[in-house]
């Protein structure tokens, strides 16, 4: 299957329906894509209900958000068109099992959990329903994240563009087979933290020749935004804006050849593997 790819872009206005929202589980993932739900318009604050786990926090999240959040899953799930799973992925069942009086195969289900596959969610819920599996990123705070979706047998292409249209507004989606769902969250959801490492020691080497410490982290971040910048917008492979800026005889050629015989290339690809292994087991738990 090629990937469907979808930029990102304010597109509550799209949305010809308002479906009402719950976010279960709303902490560091969920508490992403809810307040970017909200920066972005696709769901007024009335549209949108949120669980946690203890009162104090609720009381908290309310105020700090606007929007209607609560300790009760089952009320929650009642007043919700689409139950967005954001409940760590050994959590689904109880939490299914809590709120399945209130499920109807009309509903959508938006999991975020890695690992747990949609035909697990649907045994879970105990009826044929609709159930999508996402993987987004800690980027999207800002709008810069990307997520891979993919669909439950019980799917319409209806849903699959809303569940889309949801993800686009805290950055791009790409649509591929369940196959490929744990090396999604190898790859994009784990990335980041790679890429910080990446862009720490830019920095930490503009240090160790010369540099400010606030100047080279700049260059070095700065940098890292360009250079990715320059594979989405062009288009072009990797490889070909590395030669780009690879002269014959230059400085840059003498830095990759370090970089070689360091083994970061190979580094990296076994950091993505290690990361996909690990989503393969978090079902369990």
């Amino acid at each position: 299957m090629t990937p469907e790819i979808l930029e990102s872009g304010a597109i509550a206005h799209q949305v010809e329906a308002r479906p009402r929202i719950t976010v279960f589980g709303a902490g560091k993932m969920g508490g992403i894509l809810l307040q970017a739900f909200l920066k972005q318009q696709l769901f007024a604050p009335s549209e949108i209900t949120a669980t946690v786990a203890h009162e104090e926090r609720a009381t908290v999240l309310a105020t700090q958000w606007g929007v209607d959040v609560t300790t009760d899953n089952l009320r929650a799930a009642e007043q919700a068109d689409i139950l967005l799973l954001a409940v760590k992925p050994f959590q689904i069942n109880d939490l299914l099992e809590k709120v399945r009086p209130a499920l109807t195969p009309e509903k959508l289900i938006i999991s975020v959990a890695a690992s747990m596959k949609t035909d697990a969610i649907e045994q879970a819920a105990g009826m044929d329903i609709a159930v999508i599996r996402a993987m987004p990123n800690t980027p999207s705070m800002l709008g810069a994240g990307i997520a891979g979706l993919c669909r439950g047998r019980f799917v319409s292409d209806a849903q699959m563009d809303l569940a889309s249209r949801i993800f686009a507004t805290v950055g791009r989606t790409v649509i591929v087979d369940e196959k490929h769902m744990d090396a999604v969250t190898g790859l994009s959801a784990s990335g980041p933290a790679f890429i910080y490492i990446i862009l720490e020691s830019l920095a930490e080497a503009g240090v160790k020749v010369g540099l400010p410490r606030d100047i080279a982290t700049l260059l070095a971040a700065q940098t890292t935004f360009g250079a990715a910048k320059m594979v989405l917008d062009t288009g072009y492979h990797p490889a070909l804006l590395k030669d780009a800026v690879t002269t014959p005889a230059g400085c840059t050629v003498d830095g990759i050849l370090e970089l070689e015989e360091g083994g970061l290339r190979v580094t990296l690809i076994k950091a993505v593997m290690r990361a996909t292994a690990r989503a393969k087991e978090l079902a369990s738990g």
